[in-house]
């Protein structure tokens, strides 16, 4: 008989990807097909249709059959890992309403509705109500409400896109406490739906019968449905076990299980995570997300345009890098970190503060991006170093604001996402937290954090912490160098943790004659 395997399904936002994993947490075979169904009907609007979400993870899985001679009668359960944020409207007949509005969507509601007065006065009185306001005007079911009230109206199920592939699997309304990531009426701190007397209720239209039942990460959700087996080829009446978001099960599939640890995830968005069994903000007001592991948080700061950034670099100034790789049949990422290494640490004084999203408190809502310090030596290659470096540097900030907040000091440090397979990022990375830096053993972490859920709950392995020995491990390691560590503890303490503070009255000039930023 085979070893059992377990089938995970990461949706993130470039692609979906099928992946079966042995208990030993190798990957056995995977399938993945680009998302190329993305829309933007107005500048910064992104859509996309529900059922081309299901058809590209349908596509996935077919691929993935059709390449591996694995059996599927060794496959002991499904289970799923998804973008955040990302949100669908049904009607009374589970049909979509309108196409998914995605978490990169920067449409923003235009008004603010009112809370009760002893709310208003109450987060008044804890200086909170500009944070609440921000959140009213990020709710997309506010911006439906008030921009398509007749689709709002017909709205009986609103779904992030983990409960409408859960939907889709089992014809439950069914979704996992680890994946409630967006603006949605939900409890952080103790992984439930608001209490009907809670602000959230009042902050946007959302009605608790449109919310799907909540479940513990690792509980069986339900069987593969006989269509969604028709549609994906897996097999009906399989096991589907309730997943977590794509960056809560990065951090467990990088093996950070304790606060001691932090996952740096380097992909679109990126962030810092610790679990925690303690509910801690890393921000004041500004929850912890439920981990993936069962009662724990995950204290997650972020940078929303993290590796955004590089990419947009790749594609503004690195078409000769492309082009050469395709000559010499190299990754393009070799050379790109051949042009990282052509410049200096500290990029000879360029500094960049990677803002390139407004936020709720640090970045505030005027916030911009910004570079300073040019001369006449830059050049692209001095850029592209400096982006690294933002990213790093505000990713330690991050981690400075997580210890004195009451965190654990953090000695270790793990990076997963398509950026840890840069050894150029992974070396700034070391020297500017001067700290050894260690690569997850597998580019697939969020697959293989799905994965290690899925194991637990089908009680394949007996817990977490042995889940997580057996099925990952440390890959290479990049140890900081001490002269370079020095330059970036120079340049940190001195430029950069004063860049913010130095600029954010200019920002909200830009903001007070422009308009951009909007005010909310």
């Amino acid at each position: 008989m085979s070893q059992p395997c377990l089938l995970a399904i990461d949706n993130g936002t470039q692609s979906v990807r099928a992946l079966l994993f042995d208990l030993q947490g190798h990957l056995l075979a995977k399938a993945q097909v680009a998302i190329d169904s993305y829309h933007s009907p107005q500048p910064g609007w992104v859509e996309n249709e529900p059922e081309a979400f299901w058809q590209t993870l349908c596509q996935a899985c077919q691929q993935l059959w059709s390449s591996t001679d694995i059996p599927k009668s060794s496959i002991a359960g499904v289970v799923i890992t998804t973008q955040r944020g990302t949100t669908i409207a049904l009607d009374k007949q589970g049909q979509p309403l309108r196409p998914a509005m995605l978490w990169l969507d920067q449409r923003r509601a235009e008004h603010a509705p009112q809370l009760a007065w002893w709310w208003e006065a109450a987060l008044r009185a804890i200086d909170m109500r500009a944070t609440v306001r921000y959140f009213q005007h990020e709710a997309e079911a506010n911006w439906i409400a008030q921009n398509q009230p007749e689709i709002w109206a017909k709205t009986d199920k609103y779904l992030l896109l983990s409960g409408y592939l859960n939907y889709r699997f089992t014809g439950r309304f069914v979704d996992s406490v680890a994946s409630q990531v967006g603006y949605i009426p939900f409890d952080y701190k103790r992984g439930r739906w608001a209490a009907p007397w809670d602000w959230k209720w009042q902050a946007m239209p959302i009605q608790r019968s449109m919310l799907p039942e909540l479940v513990a990460a690792g509980t069986i959700l339900g069987e593969i449905s006989a269509a969604a087996a028709r549609d994906t080829g897996i097999p009906q009446g399989l096991a589907l076990i309730a997943g977590a978001a794509d960056k809560a099960c990065e951090v467990i599939g990088a093996g950070c299980l304790t606060p001691e640890i932090a996952c740096l995830s380097y992909g679109t968005t990126a962030t810092i995570n610790t679990t925690t069994a303690r509910y801690l903000e890393a921000t004041r007001f500004v929850p912890p997300y439920q981990a993936a592991m069962p009662q724990h948080y995950n204290t997650e700061i972020q940078i929303t345009r993290g590796f955004w950034m590089v990419n947009w670099f790749k594609e503004q100034f690195g078409l000769h890098e492309q082009q050469l790789a395709r000559e010499r049949g190299v990754t393009p990422e070799t050379l790109f970190d051949e042009l990282v290494n052509a410049v200096p640490p500290g990029a000879q004084g360029l500094m960049l503060q990677p803002f390139w999203n407004p936020g709720i408190k640090v970045p505030g809502p005027e916030a911009k991006g910004a570079v300073i310090g040019f001369g006449d030596v830059h050049t692209r290659a001095h850029l592209y170093r400096a982006i690294l470096e933002g990213l790093a540097y505000a990713l330690r900030e991050g981690k400075e604001r997580i210890e004195k907040r009451g965190g654990p000091s953090i000695t270790r440090v793990r990076i997963s996402g398509g950026g840890s397979q840069s050894d150029a990022a992974m070396q700034i990375t070391a020297n500017v937290f001067n700290l050894p830096c260690e690569r997850a053993h597998l580019y697939e972490t969020s697959g293989l954090g799905a994965a290690v859920l899925a194991a637990v709950g089908l009680r394949l392995h007996p817990d977490f912490a042995t889940a997580i020995a057996q099925m990952t491990r440390v890959g290479q390691v990049f140890m900081p160098e001490s002269v370079h560590a020095e330059t970036y503890e120079q340049l940190y303490r001195r430029v950069y943790q004063r860049m913010y503070q130095r600029l954010q009255p200019l920002y909200r000039d830009i903001q007070e004659i422009t308009g951009y930023p909007q005010k909310r």
